[in-house]
């Protein structure tokens, strides 16, 4: 079945006495378009972060955060003593240069740590790291596939919709050709009485293979069969594709242009209010359908 491009997951877990927490949210994009959010520490992750998502989801704008702390407490950052003597020693040599008297210069240590390089994330160990990879990557695949269920989820309610307009349409495509051939009846009738009432008073006789001439001409001006059969035929491609499995949003996407394309068509060559108004509910539908499309990855 098809999947909806709109999600969200969101996994706290506790891992060797780290707390992570990952947070995805997926919303409709036409291409695949991540956004990664991830502590500096773990920056080396960001790479497979994205290949696990792009192996997972196909289509959609993709936001991804990451963050985790020490359950302890213990800070995981590291405070540059050496780069603040610098700043200290910089800072003096500038009061003295000026005729300052830095007894009077009072320092903040707070607007200190905020100085470029002061503080930094802690460089985790390689076995560290090697164990802050195995959580990530393992808790990012279950808020992937905690995601992958809603949008599952959403998928089916989409696809329900869908169906139901595909069905409703159906219903008034089978009556279309019906009206047709009563519409060329009645041009018959109307035609064939005008041209005798403009005609009797100049005592003439309409030709009847001029008649059914013009009859013809007018039937096969406003033959709408060819039309009807490709939209009908659009349609179930349509329904196959949607029981076809994920990732054919794109294709759903140009079927239902084609299936509006054919209903314009019906309607330039109907020459009927009855079959006009029929159009008008089938591109309804068709509207509501591809509506619907654009949340399908």
């Amino acid at each position: 079945m098809i999947n909806s491009m709109t999600g969200f997951s969101r996994i706290h877990r506790e891992v060797d006495g780290i707390s992570y927490a990952v947070e995805i949210k997926t919303v409709n994009n036409r291409y695949f378009k991540p956004s990664l959010k991830v502590p500096e520490s773990a920056g080396f992750l960001e790479t497979e972060i994205e290949k696990l998502l792009r192996s997972n989801i196909h289509r959609g704008s993709v936001s991804y955060t990451l963050r985790f702390k020490s359950v302890s407490g213990e800070p995981m950052f590291e405070i540059d003593t050496a780069l603040i003597t610098g700043y200290l020693d910089k800072l003096g040599k500038i009061g003295t240069q000026s005729g300052i008297d830095n007894s009077q210069c009072r320092i903040n240590l707070a607007d200190l740590l905020t100085l470029p390089g002061v503080v930094r994330p802690e460089e985790p160990e390689p076995d560290k790291a090697e164990k802050m990879r195995n959580a990530v990557l393992q808790i990012t695949s279950d808020a992937i596939a905690q995601l992958k269920q809603m949008r599952s989820e959403e998928g089916a309610v989409l696809a329900d919709d869908m169906q139901n307009n595909c069905d409703l349409i159906k219903g008034r495509l089978e009556g279309l050709l019906d009206k047709r051939d009563v519409v060329i009846k009645e041009y018959h009738e109307k035609l064939k009485n005008r041209v005798a009432q403009l005609l009797d008073s100049a005592r003439l006789e309409l030709d009847s293979d001029t008649l059914a001439r013009e009859v013809a001409i007018f039937a096969d001006r406003s033959d709408i069969a060819e039309e009807v059969t490709r939209l009908g035929a659009h349609i179930e491609q349509f329904v196959a594709n949607c029981k076809q499995g994920s990732n054919v949003g794109r294709k759903l996407d140009f079927i239902t242009q084609e299936m509006l394309r054919e209903a314009n068509t019906i309607a330039s060559k109907a020459s009927d209010s009855r079959i006009c108004l029929e159009v008008v509910e089938m591109k309804s539908c068709i509207e509501r359908i591809k509506e619907q499309v654009q949340n399908v990855e």
